[in-house]
């Protein structure tokens, strides 16, 4: 992905010549966000900078679905939890995928109670969260994936004058291809068993990241679920300016409107869930006493890499951008080690050693994208080596997180 950001600097040079042919859009007004609903489904997304209480909301529906599967089951108390939070990365994804298909072949991959994406990672997501058995699928379109399967180049003058570089048909033919309406279901049964898929987008008119829950989409029974759902991973991955914005048709009091949906990462690089909630005051008030294990995949290099800049605009202006992407994931890590620390969380994290990757020049280049992932997963089907706190934490000035509930909460 941060080779796409030279790409992007040239469409920024291009905006004001650009803006004077604008296409055309019906904005969302600014007094109606709070209003707006996709499809007319309500409760399927939340802000993901606030709304605390509604993500409460869903976590007590997810609780209350847990407890009656567990008691039809005859478990008497709730067992751990395990929650999955993947990052973006772009090519990178390919990290994340060997991973987890690795961990599987290791034998002690958890059922994860929550899975999060953003950007590459809420593109892995889904097929994660639908379980192991659709393990396949992320070793066909990460290990081999390139350029020609996500995006194509537009002319000169679409690129310069429309609203990215690239158009991304190819990336949605390929989900089109493994998301059917069958897997569809899928998520929906998993999401009845009280278990979250949450997206991450950027509302780019409000500079806002937007929480979708995935599983509510594909649950909602309505005949456009899937194409939502579609929208909203790959308007997760929607890099500005390189690739197109997703544009999400909403209505208001019989009005429609569109608002415009790009990359999660441009607001947050990976996330659990927004520091307005609080799960251990949750467990307190409603009986869900628990161990809870946070997983988090960093689809990127965490430690600086030294390479000599060219005296160029272009150059400089890249290398500033992939810096400052890189900075705000090591700083989403603290955030989320922060939660844990609070909310009692075993934090787990895993990100791309030097050793295993080798630098790249095209975008998308397969070589790159499949020595990755086999490396991930060699790394994990022999037992990852999780590390327990973020880059350059001196763990032993605080408490440790994820401490063990004296007594787990009975499902009834």
């Amino acid at each position: 992905m941060l080779r796409l950001t030279c790409a992007l600097m040239i469409a920024f040079a291009c905006v004001a010549i650009a803006s004077c042919s604008a296409i055309e859009r019906k904005a969302l007004p600014a007094e109606q966000l709070a209003s707006a609903q996709p499809l007319g489904i309500p409760g399927v997304r939340f802000w993901g900078d606030a709304d605390g209480d509604v993500l409460a909301q869903w976590n007590k529906e997810r609780l209350e679905n847990q407890k009656a599967l567990l008691v039809s089951q005859g478990i008497e108390h709730l067992p751990a939890a395990s929650y999955l939070a993947l990052s973006g990365g772009g090519e990178d994804g390919a990290f994340g995928a060997g991973i987890l298909c690795g961990w599987t072949q290791h034998g002690t991959r958890p059922m994860f109670s929550v899975v999060t994406g953003v950007s590459a990672g809420a593109l892995i997501a889904p097929f994660v969260f639908a379980g192991p058995e659709y393990d396949h699928v992320l070793r066909e379109v990460f290990r081999e994936l390139d350029m020609a399967k996500v995006a194509r180049s537009r002319s000169i003058l679409s690129g310069l004058f429309g609203d990215a570089l690239f158009e991304t048909r190819p990336l949605r033919d390929l989900l089109e291809q493994h998301i059917d309406q069958a897997f569809i279901d899928v998520i929906a049964n998993e999401y009845r068993k009280g278990r979250g898929l949450w997206i991450a987008t950027t509302n780019i008119d409000a500079q806002r990241p937007v929480i979708w829950g995935l599983g509510r989409i594909a649950a909602s029974g309505h005949p456009r679920a899937r194409e939502l759902f579609i929208d909203v991973m790959l308007a997760s991955a929607a890099i500005p300016g390189v690739f197109p914005p997703v544009m999400i048709d909403v209505e208001v009091d019989g009005e429609r409107y569109d608002e415009m949906h790009v990359d999660g990462g441009a607001t947050t690089q990976v996330f659990l869930y927004p520091a307005s909630f609080s799960v251990r005051n949750f467990a307190q008030k409603n009986a869900a006493r628990r161990e809870r294990h946070l997983y988090v995949i960093r689809n990127a290099r965490i430690d600086p890499v030294y390479k000599p800049v060219r005296r160029r605009t272009l150059p400089i202006a890249q290398r500033a951008v992939a810096s400052l992407i890189s900075s705000q994931g090591v700083g989403d890590l603290y955030r989320i080690y922060l939660l844990c620390l609070r909310d009692d969380i075993d934090f787990n994290l895993a990100s791309i050693p030097r050793e295993i990757t080798a630098d790249h020049e095209a975008m998308f280049e397969a070589t790159y994208i499949r020595n990755l992932f086999d490396a991930a997963y060699e790394q994990a089907a022999r037992g990852y080596a999780w590390q327990k706190v973020p880059p350059d934490f001196q763990s032993e000035l605080m408490g440790t997180p994820g401490q063990v509930p004296a007594d787990p909460s009975p499902t009834r």
